[in-house]
């Protein structure tokens, strides 16, 4: 019986820890979102392709049909990315309500957009090479997120992949 214990134990402190450690939350109003003070988006970004340039985190009000329109953002937020895990930046908003959110990978820190860098948007969009070309935005239904209090926003990184735009399949962690 006392193996049956020991192998237990050991089973659960090994489960323990491979379970990854919450995201840092980053930003000038990182301590914000750590204590729960909104109206904020706490933005949770996963799958970076690597560890390298800026990560810029733009959220967007008003009209829905100027989400994403150049200049149009009402705050900017550049971060550099951690050594590992998942990024949370802390974007706080004027009032509760309905917002979007982008986000830029600029994987080489150029400062302009290339094709190692990536992106993502609230709701997790799909886009094509021909959106990402064309620079067409998605449906504003598809990327609206309603903020009260403190609101976790996911989002998933796409990079191109051939003539494809989508997530990693194995992305840095």
């Amino acid at each position: 019986m006392s193996k049956l214990v020991a192998g237990l134990s050991g089973m659960m402190v090994a489960m323990a820890v491979s379970v990854s450690a919450p995201a840092m939350v980053l930003g000038p109003a990182s301590i914000s979102c750590e204590h729960g003070e909104g109206p904020a988006m706490l933005v949770h970004i996963e799958g970076l392709k690597s560890r390298t340039g800026t990560v810029r985190v733009q959220s967007y009000g008003g009209p829905a049909n100027t989400y994403f329109d150049k200049g149009a953002y009402l705050r900017r937020i550049d971060v550099r990315p951690p050594a590992s895990g998942p990024i949370d930046v802390c974007v706080p908003v004027p009032t509760a309500g309905t917002y979007a959110v982008s986000v830029r990978h600029d994987a080489d820190g150029s400062g302009k957009t290339g094709l190692s860098d990536g992106g993502g948007m609230s709701g997790n969009p799909k886009m094509s090479f021909m959106d990402v070309v064309s620079r067409r935005k998605p449906d504003p239904k598809t990327v609206q997120v309603l903020v009260k209090g403190v609101t976790t926003v996911q989002i998933t990184m796409n990079y191109m992949q051939g003539f494809s735009f989508r997530p990693l399949a194995m992305a840095a962690r």
